[in-house]
């Protein structure tokens, strides 16, 4: 039977990946839910403590640019390295919107304001 943490690890990583195909198929709504529930999930996360927050650590290298943005948001806070490393591989090497969030929360990160919910 898997871990109740190894689920909401695969949650996230759907709900990631999903996420940014409602955004671009112009679903905002259905997209905001997705992230509500992927807030959610990373409050549960960090209120298990670091060894479950760690867990996003395995995200880093999911194969959906999306995923991987989410989850390097994530772990700025116990992670800045890899979370930064992450995010500007993504402004590299992805267009569209997922780039510019990526953008985003490492322009944020730097300057001190991010603050994930």
């Amino acid at each position: 039977m898997p871990h109740p943490r190894d689920e909401l690890i695969e949650q996230a990583r759907t709900l990631s990946a999903q996420r940014w195909h409602a955004i671009h198929a112009g679903r905002a709504k259905e997209a905001n839910r997705m992230y509500e529930i992927l807030v959610a999930i990373r409050q549960e996360l960090r209120a298990r403590g670091i060894d479950a927050q760690r867990q996003l650590l395995k995200l880093l290298d999911d194969p959906d640019p999306g995923t991987r943005c989410w989850a390097a948001g994530s772990v700025l806070e116990f992670a800045p390295g890899e979370g930064e490393r992450v995010l500007t591989e993504i402004v590299k090497h992805v267009d569209g919107l997922v780039a510019f969030s990526a953008a985003r929360t490492l322009e944020q990160w730097k300057a001190g304001t991010f603050n994930p919910p």
